[in-house]
């Protein structure tokens, strides 16, 4: 864009210089959009579960050789382990064992905090997982995230001081993870007045067990303000969270700098 302000390149030159250089090809089997931040605000994230270990490295140390940070989910044992032997001690590696979500980081690349505020809440322990990956996802993207967990509706009582603080602290989304039946997300989304993201989890009994029953009843909520993601999305609820948020955020920060 630089050249083509300087009257260096045409137009068309400039738009097939951006569409070439957005993808990174990495061994000859993979296509990572290292543009994907900086186009649509949202890092390209990858998906840990499926890879063999050994390729899993080798798409890490492609995309670390661009780019300062990237995400993996969904990662097991045996992918954590190799990665954290091979990784290079320039880089700070973070695992987060609930959710097998992984941030390896340049030591000197700081997150970057954009204002944005996000409340995350579960029904239950078995779904801290999901919220946590929602949660590492957030902060990732520059969001401030508060949480807390095991606030159901077995005793719905739980749920109002914490999310009496989260609409204290002005919190731009919310993200609700619950299984079982999932009424949590439409019983939040009825009590404040910004977007809530329901999570389904699989966790359950029987028929419905897997992910099915929460889903249904969130899909079926009449409460309005409430958008579902699909069973066990936490990184879907994560990113969309965090685009509202940080979307609200520019904006706050544009009438505090117009000093309205």
């Amino acid at each position: 864009m630089e050249k083509f302000s300087s009257g260096e390149i045409s137009i068309e030159e400039a738009e097939n210089l951006l569409r070439t250089n957005c993808i990174y090809e990495i061994d000859k089997f993979v296509r990572f959009d290292i543009r994907r931040e900086l186009r649509a605000g949202v890092p390209e994230v990858i998906f840990g579960r499926g890879k063999r270990p050994e390729d899993l490295v080798k798409i890490v140390e492609g995309v670390l050789s661009q780019k300062s940070c990237v995400l993996i989910t969904r990662a097991s044992e045996e992918q954590i382990t190799l990665l954290k032997d091979q990784i290079p001690g320039s880089f700070e590696f973070e695992v987060f064992e609930r959710s097998g979500t992984i941030r390896v980081r340049h030591r000197e690349a700081p997150l970057k905090k954009t204002g944005g505020r996000i409340g995350v809440i579960t029904a239950g322990t078995s779904d801290i997982p999901v919220a946590e990956e929602a949660k590492i996802i957030a902060e990732s993207m520059g969001c401030e995230v508060f949480t807390s967990y095991d606030v159901g509706v077995a005793g719905l009582h739980r749920v109002f001081p914490p999310l009496s603080k989260m609409v204290e602290a002005e919190v731009d989304s919310l993200v609700v993870v619950a299984g079982m039946e999932g009424t949590l997300p439409s019983i939040v989304a009825s009590l404040v007045n910004v977007p809530v993201i329901g999570v389904p989890t699989s966790t359950g009994y029987g028929l419905g067990g897997k992910g099915l029953g929460a889903l249904i009843t969130m899909l079926q909520s009449c409460v309005s303000g409430l958008c579902v993601v699909n069973i066990n999305n936490g990184f879907g609820a994560g990113a969309t969270a965090a685009l509202i948020a940080n979307r609200v955020a520019e904006y706050r920060s544009k009438l505090e700098t117009e000093g309205k």
